[in-house]
């Protein structure tokens, strides 16, 4: 199944926003040689989501963003490790935006107490999992207030900028009981947490990529 951007999608997660030191990036990170070459740091984020639809309809996702990059004279952030749920997610992510998707199995369950644990294998391995507990009121929350948000991926032999966009409601988070299986995923708690935010709702739309 072939699905050309844009494409619309809307779900429910978990946003980590965190300062990740330099040397742990650049041995644990998973950097391709480009993103090796351009990175800068400062801040980066993890995201594991819940789409509930998409143009390739439903699927899970985990990914690692360890900071900021100079690619061809562009600021860019630029995903390094990447696991999503389906195959058919796997193939137009690379085939569209260049992202480095792998597919894995998400087990999301929910707990008595309203916090949700998930579970991401691969090839039966755990390899990540976490409790995330929520409280307080939500608040809006959108990448306006990141201007200038993009991605930059290698697709083939050349580089590729998105600018996604999006907007929902999120409440303040705690991460319960994080286990990380290093060979699979970066060791996240390495980082300097700065916010922990689960978005209840939103939706996303991931544009064409420009070739830089």
């Amino acid at each position: 199944m072939t699905a050309l951007p844009p494409w619309t999608l809307t779900g429910s997660g978990l946003v980590l926003i965190a300062h990740f030191p330099e040397m742990f990036v650049r041995q644990h990170g998973f950097l391709d040689d480009f993103q090796q070459a351009g990175y800068r740091g400062w801040i980066g984020t993890v995201m594991l989501v819940d789409y509930t639809s998409s143009d390739v309809g439903p699927y899970c996702e985990l990914l690692f963003i360890p900071g900021l990059f100079n690619l061809n004279g562009r600021t860019t952030f630029s995903i390094s490790k990447i696991y999503v749920s389906t195959q058919v997610s796997v193939d137009n992510g690379i085939a569209n935006w260049g992202i480095p998707k792998e597919q894995a199995d998400f087990t999301i369950t929910t707990q008595p107490d309203g916090s949700k644990t998930y579970l991401v294998r691969k090839d039966g391995q755990a390899f990540f999992s976490v409790r995330v507990s929520t409280g307080g009121l939500s608040f809006p929350v959108s990448t306006r207030l990141l201007p200038g948000f993009q991605v930059t991926q290698r697709r083939g032999h050349e580089l590729v900028l998105t600018a996604p966009s999006a907007s929902g409601k999120g409440q303040f988070a705690s991460l319960h009981a994080l286990q990380i299986n290093t060979d699979y995923f970066p060791d996240i708690s390495q980082g300097t947490r700065l916010a922990a935010i689960a978005m209840t709702s939103f939706e996303m739309v991931f544009p064409v990529a420009d070739v830089l």
